[in-house]
């Protein structure tokens, strides 16, 4: 009977890089968390602090940090994180050489809404998003609404202006009228405009961009108090009273 020696080398070279494996795979799980790094999407904090993070990176009421490596639920943690009201994603991962590190995606406000109870934003999911103490977002001020109005047309009608640079800098507020129509205010010529409902949108604001190409162009924005474009495909405009001698 011949011995087939290849088979033995392959076993053995097998039993070989399972215990080398095995025996790198404890000494990796117990080494110790030597740091906590964190990173916000864009280098963005904003909303939260990394001191804040670092409070959701904890374990049985304490830091992660001098703990062993396999001792840290990774999953648990970044529920934790996901679970803040300002986080949108996030990922929790542990490094070969024992850094736990964290990547975080803020949510985006796209609107502030003031009810007479309480104060919140609109985000790009048109989700709820609570206001945060370390940050302000320039977004458009939104009044009118009460708590029980639903926001799904508002939400449409953010959207398409946070999509447009010239309207996010243009349009700073939004008021809901007792008609139902939008009342946009402006940056720029101190007017307000009547958008009326969310009905045709996008041209709307077509419109009002060749409105707006025109008065800047001439230099004659300033003299119109009230800009109406809730009829379709019109835009209607009432200037400022004189007050001439």
């Amino acid at each position: 009977m011949r011995i087939n020696w290849n088979y033995i080398k392959a076993t053995l070279l097998l039993v070989l890089v399972l215990f080398l494996f095995g025996f790198s795979n404890q000494r990796n799980n117990a080494k110790k968390v030597n740091s906590i790094d964190i990173k916000f999407e864009q280098g963005e904090n904003l909303f939260m602090t990394y001191k804040m993070v670092n409070n959701l990176l904890i374990q049985n009421g304490a830091s992660v940090k001098n703990r062993p490596k396999s001792l840290i639920n990774l999953n648990e943690l970044e529920k934790q994180v996901l679970n803040h009201p300002m986080v949108e994603s996030a990922t929790t991962f542990l490094t070969v050489d024992g850094a736990l590190k964290t990547r975080i995606k803020q949510r985006t406000p796209i609107g502030r809404i003031y009810t007479h109870s309480k104060s919140y934003y609109i985000d790009l999911q048109g989700e709820k998003m609570p206001l945060s103490q370390n940050y302000s977002a320039r977004v458009p001020v939104v009044t009118g609404f009460s708590r029980t109005d639903k926001t799904l047309d508002l939400f449409k009608l953010l959207t398409l202006i946070e999509q447009d640079e010239f309207l996010q800098k243009q349009i700073v507020g939004i008021h809901k009228s007792a008609e139902n129509d939008f009342i946009l205010l402006t940056r720029i010529g101190n007017h307000k405009i009547n958008f009326g409902s969310i009905k045709n949108s996008k041209e709307k604001f077509k419109n009002l961009k060749a409105f707006y190409n025109y008065t800047m162009t001439n230099k004659t924005i300033k003299n119109y108090s009230y800009i109406n474009l809730k009829y379709n495909n019109q835009v209607v405009c009432t200037k400022k009273e004189s007050h001439g001698a």
